[in-house]
């Protein structure tokens, strides 16, 4: 598994966007919030970021391979340094909670503008 097909992953996601942040990161969005974040753009990745339920968040972080995500921990955002630490099905599945957390969180009429109104937070 590489940290591409995460990215495949979650631009197949509702409303997702894609951009370059800081010269080197590629970062996914929902209505301009990041929800994923991988680097360095371009090359071959060596991690990615996304946020997490706060309850998964210690649990997580626990998991070798992850860890606190520099900056953005106080959000329950977590790091993934080894592409094998969980199987591709459950980091798909923690990007797409991630997308859901970020969308949740954005106002009624532009979740509806992007079509995902009806998604669970």
């Amino acid at each position: 598994m590489s940290f591409a097909a995460l990215a495949e992953s979650a631009m197949a996601l509702p409303g997702a966007t894609q951009d370059i942040k800081w010269g080197a990161d590629w970062v996914a969005s929902v209505g301009g919030k990041m929800f994923f974040v991988g680097g360095p753009h371009p090359g071959p990745w060596t991690h990615c970021s996304f946020k997490v339920d706060a309850h998964r968040f210690l649990e997580l972080t626990g998991v070798p391979g992850f860890k606190p995500a520099p900056y953005a921990a106080r959000y329950q955002w977590v790091a993934v340094e080894d592409a094998k630490a969980l199987p591709l099905a459950e980091l798909k599945a923690l990007v797409k909670r991630s997308h859901e957390l970020v969308a949740a969180k954005l106002p009624k009429r532009r979740r509806q503008d992007l079509g995902i109104d009806s998604m669970p937070s």
